[in-house]
């Protein structure tokens, strides 16, 4: 993800989120550094090369983006569980930063995801999206979380 790790209740938030999806499956957080450049453009070409460097690792990709592929939760679930049954082990979720990501993230991606039509500030992506993780784990491990 773009930016840099925040304190107080959405650190906390996604903290706990994490760590409960830590009980069926590893994660790490990497975190690329926000442009300084002025202009947005500049910014998510500054951006992407940082993402796209992170991103040389195996399995899918799953870039966030206001304009991709809104789902259901129960979707997103069966989406990961097919994932999994097709023996992938990895997927990397990615965050870009406040003017989104450049086209070159996007077409590195698997799946372009979208949590909402609303938009919604960077940190709070990150607690929504944390969260969006475990029920996604709950519903393929039969938890009674997602009800």
């Amino acid at each position: 993800m773009v930016g840099r790790t925040e304190r107080g209740f959405v650190q906390e938030g996604v903290a706990h989120y994490l760590a409960r999806v830590g009980v069926w499956s590893p994660v790490k957080e990497v975190l690329v550094p926000a442009s300084g450049l002025r202009d947005p453009e500049a910014q998510r070409q500054e951006e992407a090369r940082g993402l796209l460097k992170a991103l040389d690792a195996p399995g899918r990709v799953v870039v966030l983006d206001e304009g991709g592929q809104v789902m259901a939760s129960r979707a997103f679930a069966q989406r990961l569980g097919r994932w999994r049954d097709e023996g992938v082990r990895e997927v990397t979720f990615v965050i870009g930063g406040a003017y989104g990501h450049a086209d070159a993230v996007r077409a590195r991606a698997d799946l372009v995801l979208s949590l909402s039509l609303m938009t919604f500030p960077h940190q709070l992506v990150r607690l929504l999206f944390a969260e969006q993780l475990y029920r996604a784990h709950a519903i393929l491990h039969g938890s009674g979380y997602h009800h």
